[in-house]
C-alpha cells in the first residue's frame, strides 16, 4: 500500500495568512494608544476603545450573514485604516475619542471572517493546522512589529499610527484583490439567536483560559524583577517564548493530531495551571522564567484547537456568530485579569505572586467546563 496522500495545504489559506501577517506588521499602534491620548484621556480612550472592539466583533459576524469573508475581510481592514488616519489627524480630545471609537468599531469586523474562511476552506487534520500556523505567523508578525515601532518610535507616535494605517489599507487591497470571491452559504434563520449550551460552556472555558494566559502574559516581567532578576531577563525571557511557542508545535503537533481538541485543551489547561502554581509559589527567578518557558511551550502545542473546536462543533450557518461569541472571551478576560491579579496580590504580598495564582486558578476551571465527547 502506498502512502495515504495529505491533503494540500488551500491557497485562500495561503494568501489569507499573508494578509494577515501584513497587518499584524503595523499593529503596535494601539500599544502606544494611552501616549498618543494623554494620560488624562488614556482611561477613557481605553475603556472605550475595548467597549467598541467587542460591539466590532459581533457586527462582523452578523455581516457574514449578507456578505462572503472576503468582502467583509476587505471591509473591516480598509474602515481600520481609515479611522486609524482619522486618529493620526485628530488634535482636541473630543476628536481623538471619537476617532478612538471608531477604531474600536472597525478593529475586530474581519477577525470572524477570519476564522470563518478557514473554516470554508480547511477541514480535518488540515484544518487545525491552518488555524495553528495563523497563530505563529501573527506570533512572529508581531516580534518584528516591535522592531519597526522601535524604529518609528522616535519620530512620534502619530507615524506609528499613520503606518498602522497604511498597512491596514494595503491589506485590504490584497484581500479584495486575491482572496476568492466565495460561494454562497445557508444563511442563520431571521430569529432572536440565542447563545446554545455547549457555545456558553465552550466559551466559559476559553474565558477562563484567557484569563490564564493573560494573567501569566501580562505580568510575568514585574515579577521577574520583584524577585531579583536582572533588569534583561524579562526582555531575553520573552524572547525564548516567542521562540519555543511555534518549535514546540512543530515538534509535538503531530503527535497530539488524533487526540480530540477537548482532551489537548483539558489536558494542557491543567499542565499549564500546574505551571503556574509553580510560579505563584517559588521566590526563584531562574525557576519562574523556566516554568514560564515551559508553559509557552504547552501553549505552542494548543494553538489553533479552540479555532477548530468552534469551527467543527457550530452549524455552518452559525458558525459565524459562534467564532464571535467565543472569540469574545479575550475582551472579557482583559480587563477583569488585573483586579483578580489585585486581589490575589494582596494576599501573596506581590502583584506577581497574586497574577500566577490568579492564572493557577483559571486555568484549572477549563477542564471542568469542556466537553470530551
Amino acid at each position: 500500500m502506498g502512502k495515504k496522500q495529505r491533503e494540500p495545504f488551500p491557497a485562500a489559506a495561503k494568501t489569507l495568512l499573508r494578509i494577515r501577517v501584513l497587518n499584524q506588521l503595523g499593529s503596535y499602534a494601539l500599544a502606544f494608544l494611552a501616549v498618543l491620548t494623554g494620560p488624562e484621556l488614556a482611561p477613557a480612550a481605553l475603556a472605550s476603545f475595548g467597549i467598541a472592539a467587542l460591539i466590532s466583533r459581533w457586527m462582523g459576524a452578523f455581516l457574514l450573514d449578507r456578505m462572503p469573508p472576503r468582502t467583509v475581510l476587505g471591509l473591516g481592514l480598509g474602515l481600520t485604516g481609515l479611522s486609524l488616519l482619522a486618529l493620526a489627524a485628530a488634535r482636541t480630545p473630543p476628536h481623538m475619542l471619537g476617532a478612538v471609537v471608531l477604531v474600536g468599531l472597525a478593529f475586530e469586523l474581519y477577525e470572524p471572517a477570519t476564522q470563518e474562511l478557514i473554516a470554508r476552506v480547511a477541514t480535518g487534520a488540515r484544518r487545525q493546522q491552518v488555524y495553528a500556523l495563523l497563530g505563529v505567523c501573527l506570533s512572529a508578525a508581531g516580534a518584528m512589529a516591535g522592531l519597526l515601532a522601535a524604529v518609528l518610535l522616535p519620530l512620534g507616535v502619530r507615524w506609528l499610527v499613520i503606518t498602522d494605517a497604511v498597512t491596514c489599507l494595503v491589506a485590504a487591497g490584497v484581500a479584495l484583490r486575491f482572496l476568492p470571491r466565495g460561494e454562497e452559504r445557508a444563511v442563520a434563520p431571521k430569529r432572536r439567536w440565542r447563545p446554545p449550551a455547549p457555545l456558553l460552556r465552550l466559551t466559559l472555558a476559553s474565558t477562563a483560559f484567557a484569563v490564564g494566559c493573560l494573567a501569566v502574559m501580562m505580568f510575568i516581567p514585574l515579577a521577574l524583577l520583584e524577585r531579583g532578576a536582572p533588569a534583561w531577563a524579562p526582555g531575553l525571557t520573552l524572547a525564548g517564548a516567542a521562540v519555543l511557542s511555534p518549535l514546540a508545535l512543530w515538534a509535538g503537533g503531530r503527535r497530539l493530531a488524533r487526540l480530540g481538541h477537548g482532551i489537548v485543551l483539558g489536558g494542557g489547561a491543567v499542565l499549564l495551571g500546574l505551571l503556574a502554581l509553580t510560579m505563584a509559589l517559588t521566590e526563584q527567578p531562574g525557576l519562574t522564567a523556566a516554568a514560564y518557558l515551559a508553559s509557552t511551550a504547552a501553549n505552542g502545542l494548543l494553538l489553533g484547537r479552540w479555532q477548530t473546536l468552534v469551527a467543527d462543533s457550530a452549524s455552518e450557518p452559525e458558525r459565524p456568530r459562534w467564532f464571535a461569541f467565543q472569540g469574545s472571551s479575550w475582551g472579557v478576560a482583559q480587563p477583569v485579569v488585573p483586579g483578580l491579579a489585585a486581589m490575589f496580590g494582596s494576599l501573596a504580598d506581590a502583584p506577581g505572586a497574586g497574577a500566577f495564582w490568579t492564572a493557577a486558578l483559571a486555568f484549572l476551571v477549563v477542564p471542568l467546563t469542556l466537553s470530551y465527547s
